[in-house]
């Protein structure tokens, strides 16, 4: 499996991180069919490791992984607007707002309190795991409000690039 993760590591990060997640056995078959091996991690590196145009149709994995990314978020978006167009009541327009802003503003003030406090040893790693968990929730909002960076839009123009 380390072997499999460094070829598609330089050549297909987000296959990679895929391949390592908890779908990976999906993402490992979804491979051996692009390459037209047996659906195993030995075969598919063989496979990567010995087809010249491997970055190729690794390539192309990556882009569709990154569309249907893309697509979730802007079908999440056309939900929001669809919502915020609607002639419902007040309440089922603002909540996800309200959420999000409180999520964002509740995750700065979690960080402004520990700024200041000192926190006993016990609860150290208590506190790292929630801070870690509403940074990265205040993350997901920002990202679903504001989209992703302007190094995934890199990466896409990239992508395109190489397919051609």
């Amino acid at each position: 499996m380390d072997e499999l993760l460094g070829l598609l590591r330089s050549i297909a990060p987000a296959v990679a991180t895929a391949v390592g997640g908890p779908l990976g056995g999906l993402a490992v078959t979804a491979i051996a069919n692009k390459f037209g091996v047996a659906d195993d991690v030995k075969a598919v590196a063989k496979a990567i490791a010995g087809d010249p145009e491997a970055a190729s149709k690794l390539a192309e994995l990556d882009l569709r992984q990154f569309e249907l990314e893309s697509q979730d978020r802007d079908s999440a978006r056309k939900r929001e607007a669809a919502v915020a167009a609607a002639n419902g009541n007040a309440l089922s327009q603002l909540v996800v707002p309200i959420l999000a802003l409180g999520t964002v503003s509740l995750t700065f003030i979690f960080i402004g309190i520990l700024l200041f406090k000192v926190i006993d040893s016990a609860q150290q790693q208590l506190v790292i795991f929630a801070l870690g968990y509403a940074t990265a929730a205040a993350q997901q909002v920002l990202s679903y409000y504001f989209g992703s960076s302007k190094s995934s839009q890199d990466k896409t123009s990239a992508m395109q690039k190489a397919m051609k």
